[in-house]
């Protein structure tokens, strides 16, 4: 891991809290995983090309989702569905169309030369972090591929949304994949496709999930960003410099499940909505920090505090997302982080007895009181009092710039 005792810059309660700007020039770094039933493999697994890796499966790996597409082709059926605003689906195709990005995502000598500079500990970080990130962006490119060619016949503009969409998703994981080269390794997509399980999530949860994951991976970026450029004694590899513009497109996705949701009122309007918009939120966000409080080393490496760096992801995803959920967590409330700081304890502990050497069943028992503790603790964290947000009247909905 890389030095702990790497000085920390600027708290990140000092950055720039301004909302998403959806019109500037262009781009789930993560996307964020639940656990759900995957469905079950019953070919055999195809062999992976030699010198390419794998990345190792755990609870918290980025997953592949599909969903109920017959049910998807209903839901965006013009003759069915009234509340479909064509109009504003046209605008956010003709934003996805412009394109902004299209030669943003250029490499230089800058890169190999950094690689090559960054030797031990440090190193395997940013070869889990380049494999972690590309697997998540793969992920949607699947999903919104297979979306835009489902849809086609029932509303050809929300198709091509997804299909653009799609190719964005691309882009990002190729630009990932780059950069696991200069580190002469690479993932094997093709192997992926085939060979990883998929969780399955009904339409709305896919809805909630991936707004989610957009809007979290925009405040991620972004902060990111924003933090380097303060502190450019950190910027110890260049792809961060590109996180400005690609955050864009993470940005731009969630305005399009915005669009999606308000086209489905019977998804944000009722006190079931409330319940499953917590839970995801409370989904998202655990797992967000879970994962980074396992990494430090690598937000301690580019100069961020970690559980700082969340709670400020976290605190803003939040406030996006009260924007259009109808219930949000209260995660400006101090006994929300306090939970999230028990989790972790837990969570290490865990870790620890699975990797003791004792005999299985004794693992086994010793982890049974360690989950019960870490479901009580989200179970309190999901009932806590929530924040009432949100509107099925849209009319006022307008997206606030970031600059």
């Amino acid at each position: 891991m890389m030095a702990a005792e790497m000085a920390l810059v600027k708290p990140i309660s000092k950055f720039s809290t301004s909302t998403p700007n959806p019109r500037a020039p262009y781009s789930k770094v993560f996307r964020i995983s639940m656990s759900a039933t995957s469905q079950p493999s019953t070919v055999k697994r195809p062999s992976r090309k030699p010198g390419k890796t794998e990345i190792q499966e755990t609870l918290l790996t980025p997953r592949f989702y599909t969903t109920d597409f017959d049910e998807m082709e209903t839901l965006f059926n013009t003759e069915i569905n009234k509340n479909l605003n064509e109009s504003e689906f046209e605008a956010l195709l003709q934003e996805f169309k412009t394109d902004y990005n299209q030669t943003h995502f250029v490499r230089n000598k800058e890169f190999k030369e950094a690689a090559d500079k960054i030797q031990g500990p440090l190193r395997q970080i940013f070869v889990e972090f380049l494999e972690r990130s590309c697997t998540a962006e793969f992920s949607g490119f699947l999903l919104y591929k297979e979306l835009g060619r489902r849809l086609k016949k029932t509303n050809p503009v929300v198709a091509e949304i997804f299909s653009l969409m799609s190719r964005d998703e691309a882009r990002h994981a190729g630009f990932l994949n780059k950069g696991l080269s200069d580190f002469n390794l690479a993932l094997d997509l093709g192997f992926l496709t085939k060979a990883r399980k998929y969780t399955f999530f009904k339409p709305k949860f896919i809805f909630y999930a991936t707004y989610l994951s957009e809007k979290i991976g925009y405040w991620r970026y972004i902060t990111i960003y924003r933090h380097l450029k303060e502190n450019p004694e950190y910027q110890v590899y260049p792809i961060f410099k590109y996180f400005e513009n690609w955050c864009q497109d993470e940005n731009r996705h969630g305005d399009f499940f915005s669009a999606l949701m308000k086209a489905q009122p019977q998804f944000l309007n009722d006190w079931k909505a409330k319940l499953w918009a917590r839970f995801f939120c409370l989904s998202v966000y655990v797992t967000m920090y879970l994962n980074d409080c396992q990494r430090t080393a690598f937000y301690e490496g580019i100069g961020l505090d970690t559980k700082e760096f969340d709670m400020h992801v976290i605190i803003e995803t939040n406030r996006t997302t009260a924007r259009i959920f109808p219930a949000v967590l209260d995660v400006e409330n101090p006994e929300f982080k306090r939970k999230l700081d028990r989790m972790v304890e837990i969570n290490q502990q865990l870790i620890a007895a699975g990797e003791g050497n004792d005999i299985p069943l004794v693992k086994n028992l010793k982890r049974i009181p360690l989950i019960a503790a870490l479901a009580s603790e989200l179970l309190a964290a999901y009932l806590m009092p929530p924040v009432e947000s949100g509107s099925v009247d849209f009319a006022e909905f307008e997206p606030q710039l970031v600059y």
